[in-house]
């Protein structure tokens, strides 16, 4: 695929770090004990990340509103169980296992691949498939960093992930959406798999990854729904064949594999041609507007699709 220039945006649209930080100041100003229950940060550390390439035009979501308003089923059904009920669970020690059709496999201490690793930066725009949106300012790595040291085998086509299984700590695993089957799993083609838009997160707004975001690592697939974000990743495998993943299998019909964000497909209960925009109007408010093909990233990955059809492919 030819080179296209990465959007950046103009010096006014960009929100200064020191006031993305600042709203956790805003924060301590709410009752201690709810920020206590609903913010797990005990373990937080100031992340040294460098700034990224990959800037969104749009002002952050305020931090209140990312670590409020999740989907992470191995705590609960509801938006706000992730915050209220992962306070136990812990993310460290942590290994991550990259395996499979690789000439180096390896298993990393998590502490150790974060020093290792050229965190940076990123604000991206992410988009649920419940048709909500929000713009966060990720700390992390290039998934492709990773892999390369791995040095996939030339029989590798797609990327396995698994997350934990920890009923103890996730009562969404004891009886949450136990179609879901545990553990959730996740796949993207190699070449998904290797686009530098696609990161490892092990941090927002400057600090380690809080439980309820999917401490202490995930993925970050901008211009796919969020569901492709797996959370609390353990183990990483490189295949040759298309790998099961949890919600297409729960339902082929309304979540496809590639999940790449078409506004012209919509889901079967639902339009997908708008979003609604969380903390533009105030704690989880916010007006609706129109759903970028590709979320708004089409000139960097539409190079990824160009033989597919991507009404049959979503």
């Amino acid at each position: 695929m030819a080179h296209t220039p990465y959007p950046r945006p103009s010096p006014d649209e960009i929100t200064p770090r020191s006031v993305w930080l600042s709203r956790r100041t805003l924060l301590a100003g709410v009752t201690m004990g709810v920020a206590s229950r609903l913010v797990p940060r005990a373990r937080a550390e100031t992340l040294h990340a460098r700034p990224g390439p990959f800037q969104a035009a749009e002002k952050p979501t305020p931090l209140s509103d990312v670590t409020h308003y999740n989907n992470f089923y191995e705590f609960g059904l509801d938006k706000g169980d992730p915050a209220a009920l992962s306070a136990s669970f812990a993310a460290r020690p942590w290994t991550l296992s990259v395996e499979g059709l690789v000439a180096r496999p390896r298993v990393w201490d998590i502490d150790q691949l974060i020093a290792a690793m050229p965190i940076e930066e990123r604000l991206y725009r992410m988009r649920c498939v419940e048709a909500w949106s929000m713009v966060i300012p990720w700390d992390g790595f290039p998934l492709s960093s990773l892999l390369a040291q791995a040095e996939p085998l030339g029989s590798a086509r797609y990327v396995a992930f698994e997350s934990v299984v920890r009923p103890a700590q996730m009562p969404g695993q004891r009886g949450g959406l136990d179609s879901l089957g545990w553990p959730y799993v996740e796949g993207l083609r190699l070449d998904e798999a290797m686009h530098p838009l696609t990161l490892l997160a092990v941090g927002l707004y400057g600090e380690t990854l809080p439980n309820q975001n999917g401490a202490p690592v995930r993925l970050v697939v901008p211009w796919k729904y969020g569901f492709k974000g797996i959370k609390s990743i353990t183990r990483i495998r490189l295949v040759e064949k298309q790998p099961p993943t949890t919600w297409n299998q729960m339902n082929a019909d309304e979540y496809g594999f590639f999940a790449n964000v078409n506004p012209e497909v919509d889901h079967p209960r639902w339009s997908q041609a708008s979003e609604r925009v969380i903390g533009a109007g105030g704690f989880l408010g916010g007006g609706r507007k129109k759903t970028l093909m590709f979320n708004g990233y089409g000139e960097q990955v539409a190079g990824l699709y160009g033989t597919m059809d991507l009404r049959r492919n979503y």
